[in-house]
């Protein structure tokens, strides 16, 4: 197989077209959230989601954008599951095909999300997991001060 890319273009494409866990709650948090849609299904959405997210199933991607986001430059991160499921790449894929000029796919999802401990609203109300020893382990170099796994 002939590479089309260089790596240098390849990465420079993958970090603009994808955000991590930790930069969306620090953008979040100093109000530049973008609008955040949860593509998986309505189980999956109230069982968990992060808060203020829309729910947008992948399947009404193309025909529920345009109500949510007119403007085709907002922007969007779109997340489905986790690393496992690639629905949110098929949503972001579809908006880009659409039009929408600022899409970018949560890595890791909403698993990764949790995992770190950032807040999460369920049918319930508003919980909180510890951070997983995996995501933000206790003791480990690179630690915020609130003991959250500093971004990499």
């Amino acid at each position: 197989m002939q590479n089309t890319i260089s790596a240098v273009d390849f990465f420079a494409a993958k970090l603009a077209h994808q955000t991590d866990p930790a930069d969306l709650a620090a953008a979040r948090a100093a109000g530049a959230a973008p609008l955040v849609l949860d593509v998986r299904d309505a189980v999956s959405w109230g069982q968990g989601r992060i808060p203020g997210a829309v729910h947008l199933p992948g399947r009404r991607v193309r025909g529920g954008i345009a109500d949510l986001a007119p403007d085709r430059d907002t922007p969007i991160v779109v997340y489905c599951w986790g690393p496992g499921c690639n629905g949110a790449t098929k949503a972001a894929f579809a908006l880009a095909d659409s039009g929408y000029t600022q899409v970018r796919e949560l890595i890791g999802g909403f698993e990764y999300w949790a995992r770190e401990g950032l807040a999460v609203v369920t049918d319930r109300g508003r919980t909180r997991r510890t951070p997983d020893a995996l995501v933000a382990p206790a003791g480990a170099p690179g630690k915020l001060l609130d003991g959250r796994a500093a971004p990499c």
